[in-house]
């Protein structure tokens, strides 16, 4: 399999037409022409991308470690707060679950509302 030679190419060419028919060759060349096209604007776009990338990524890094450290106490604050507040609600809802109510009032104080009415 040295490569192809003429013989081969004209088989191919022959096989072709018998397939897609005489009409459809040159739609199906004008398609894969534009396809190839398309393909290499995607992959140059693609490689401008990647030699853009490193430097782009390089000045975030720079930027996201210097005040790394502040982050972290503020978040770790933050964090208590909001498990303070959740432990809270939680609180609440057990109390809640714990006695019925009736659009937020304990419902044997709406039952002592209604017969007092």
């Amino acid at each position: 399999m040295a490569g192809l030679g003429a013989p081969e190419l004209i088989i191919i060419g022959v096989v072709l037409v018998l397939l897609f028919g005489a009409k459809k060759l040159p739609d199906t060349a004008r398609a894969l022409g534009q396809s190839l096209r398309l393909f290499k604007k995607e992959t140059a776009k693609l490689r401008d991308d990647d030699s853009s990338e490193p430097t782009v990524v390089k000045a975030q890094a720079e930027t996201v470690t210097a005040p790394a450290a502040p982050q972290q106490v503020t978040t770790a604050s933050s964090v208590e707060d909001r498990l303070r507040a959740l432990e809270e609600e939680n609180r609440r809802l057990k109390a809640a679950t714990a006695e019925p109510t009736v659009n937020g009032a304990p419902l044997s104080q709406t039952q002592k509302d209604q017969s007092s009415s």
